[in-house]
């Protein structure tokens, strides 16, 4: 996989004057999902991730608040996307590095993932994954 495998994916929206809903299901994501967790209360300067997956594929999204989304491909290729919108998600393929960071105050990171948690699948060191 590589950086230009990476995708913001548009979450339907059902806009009503009682407010919004998104719904994530069937055909939106292009695998089906076994684990669903979130990230909040991340303290300003701290990050998260700072690993690849050998097999797993995820999909983030902001529910609330804003973090930027820093992406590694094996050939040293970067990319930084910040994710703000609940109507919008970033669809990380395997063997992307990724980190977060700059977390706003209250700002929650959903994580709907491919599979459950494997420690196996984790690449957690960055000279093994380049």
């Amino acid at each position: 996989m590589t950086i230009n495998d990476i995708k913001i994916i548009d979450i339907p929206k059902i806009h009503d004057y009682r407010g919004n809903l998104s719904v994530i299901e069937k055909d939106i994501l292009p695998f089906v999902f076994k684990r669903v967790y979130y990230l909040y209360d991340v303290p300003s300067g701290a990050y998260r991730g700072g690993h690849a997956h050998k097999e797993q594929q995820e999909f983030l999204v902001a529910l609330s608040g804003s973090f930027e989304v820093k992406l590694m491909d094996r050939a040293g290729k970067e990319k930084s996307v910040i994710l703000n919108r609940p109507d919008k998600g970033l669809l990380i393929p395997n063997m992307i590095w990724r980190e977060l960071k700059e977390f706003s105050s209250g700002a929650v990171c959903l994580v709907i993932a491919s599979d459950v948690f494997i420690e196996k699948d984790y690449v957690r060191d960055i000279k093994e994954f380049k």
